[in-house]
């Protein structure tokens, strides 16, 4: 399929999937809560009023920042699903995130000058994971081209079992969820402001939401590309790794920043940089 025409099918669906996925997310949590939860078509509703919303912010460059934060997401997705480089994907997804913090930090409020703070220390917890995950797909398929790595033959998740239990602890933390959801907490039970996204109001946060859609698509992506082989695996697994990442959420309290560090990096060296030593050597 032309990288042109799979680009224009994720800009019109991800965030149509990316919605539906936080419906599910807070209908199947509110379950688990033994409560009746929201409509699954909730959070559509929500940006929708967001968007109708006066936006107030504290410096006008704030939406500057939020901007350029949606459209580097949209961005990043585009890279990865019309088959372009994971290391380019990489730089224009950690990029997309600095934006937002930026934003957070013009906004000069206590609350998200300390969620800025905290979704620093959570990319140095999760980037070098996706790096490594990018570089163990290199040295299992031998290219860095997510066209080349879905059209390779083996199970990749065979070759790199422990590239893909990292990279599944690192989406506790992409996706913000228990017991790592130090900058923003999508559950309104667990505190009173929103840390990094507590400045944000209006068409701002409506935009902030859209962008989330487009990276969790992306994310669930990846996790595809370890079972590519198979199609049908390949998006078992993608929801199957979203299921969990909602099961934890519910059974886990939230830890501290340092132990997300250590536990971060204490995944990325022991699976990790083992599984690539494994296949460096063996």
């Amino acid at each position: 399929m032309n990288p042109l025409l799979r680009f224009a099918i994720y800009l019109i669906l991800a965030p149509l999937i990316g919605g539906l996925l936080a419906g599910i997310d807070r209908k199947l949590s509110a379950r688990l809560q033994a409560r009746q939860g929201p409509p699954l078509w909730q959070p559509f509703y929500d940006v929708r009023k967001l968007w109708n919303k006066e936006n107030i912010v504290v410096r006008r460059s704030q939406d500057f920042y939020v901007f350029f934060f949606l459209i580097l997401m949209v961005f990043t997705g585009g890279l990865f699903f019309a088959g372009s480089d994971l290391l380019l994907v990489v730089f224009a997804l950690t990029l997309a995130a600095i934006f937002l913090v930026l934003g957070a930090y013009k906004a000069s409020s206590p609350y998200s000058f300390i969620g800025a703070e905290r979704e620093l220390l959570q990319m140095m917890a999760y980037e070098p994971m996706i790096l490594v995950t990018a570089v163990g797909m290199y040295l299992a398929t031998g290219s860095f081209y997510v066209n080349d790595i879905a059209a390779h033959s083996g199970v990749l998740a065979l070759r790199l079992p422990g590239v893909l239990l990292g990279f599944l602890f690192c989406l506790l933390i992409k996706f913000r969820k228990s017991p790592f959801d130090l900058s923003s907490s999508h559950h309104a039970h667990q505190e009173l402001v929103r840390g990094i996204l507590t400045e944000f109001s209006g068409s701002t946060l409506a935009m902030i939401e859209v962008a989330h859609w487009f990276e969790n698509v992306l994310l669930l992506g990846w996790v595809y590309l370890f079972f590519a082989a198979s199609p049908a695996a390949g998006i078992a697994a993608a929801l199957g790794a979203f299921l969990l990442v909602i099961v934890v959420d519910n059974a886990c309290a939230r830890l501290t920043w340092p132990t997300m560090l250590k536990g971060a990096w204490a995944t990325t060296l022991v699976l990790g940089f083992g599984n690539i030593l494994f296949l460096t050597y063996f």
